[in-house]
C-alpha cells in the first residue's frame, strides 16, 4: 500500500508540472503553410516544440507585421521565437510571445 501511494504521489507531481508556464525558444510559423496542421482552415499561429507543431492562442499571426510578408511573414518564414506558456488541450496557450532577432 505504501509503495502504491508513492507511486501515485510521483505520478501527480509530474502531471502538476507539465500544467506550470515554461519558457522555452521554439521555431514559429504559419500552422497551416508551413508546419502542415490540418485542424483548422486560413492562416493560424504555430509553434514547433520538439518536433510537434501545435496552434497558439494568446497571440495573433499578424500581431508581429504581414503574415505573407516575403521576408519576414509567418506564412512564408520559419522564425525562432522565446514564449512562455503552456499546452493546453492540445494547443499552445501563450502568455509571453517575442521574436528572436
Amino acid at each position: 500500500m505504501r509503495y502504491l501511494f508513492t507511486i501515485s504521489s510521483i505520478i501527480f507531481l509530474f502531471s502538476c508540472s507539465e500544467k506550470q508556464e515554461k519558457e522555452i525558444l521554439a521555431e514559429a510559423s504559419c500552422g497551416q503553410c508551413k508546419f502542415e496542421l490540418k485542424s483548422q482552415k486560413g492562416c493560424d499561429l504555430a509553434i514547433k516544440i520538439d518536433d510537434k507543431a501545435y496552434f497558439v492562442e494568446g497571440a495573433n499571426i499578424d500581431d508581429f507585421g504581414d503574415a505573407h510578408d516575403k521576408k519576414t511573414g509567418f506564412c512564408n518564414v520559419v522564425r525562432e521565437v522565446k514564449v512562455t506558456g503552456k499546452l493546453k488541450n492540445d494547443k499552445f496557450i501563450a502568455s509571453f510571445f517575442e521574436i528572436v532577432q
